[in-house]
């Protein structure tokens, strides 16, 4: 495997990751807005949102900086200059 083939799996297995990621704790606050047997098992429903949109928040992050900083087609990406 070629140096860069495996740079541009690894980049698109870190977005696919993260992309999943921001799926499932979309998917338990949708859950935890629709199912109110799942309510009951977390009194404190709001902060429980919050840390899920936390989470959805930090993988959103990773993903922006990925796709910011790293390109998967090898192309210049914005470099910072000190």
């Amino acid at each position: 495997m070629r140096i860069l083939d495996m740079r541009e799996g690894i980049l698109k297995a870190c977005a696919l990751y993260f992309k999943a990621q921001i799926e499932k704790h979309r998917i338990n606050v949708e859950n935890l807005l629709r199912n109110s047997v799942g309510v009951a098992e977390h009194p404190d429903i709001m902060d429980t949102i919050e840390k899920e949109i936390d989470m959805i928040a930090d993988y959103d992050d990773k993903l922006v900086v990925l796709n910011k900083y790293f390109s998967i087609n090898n192309e210049d990406k914005e470099v910072i200059n000190g």
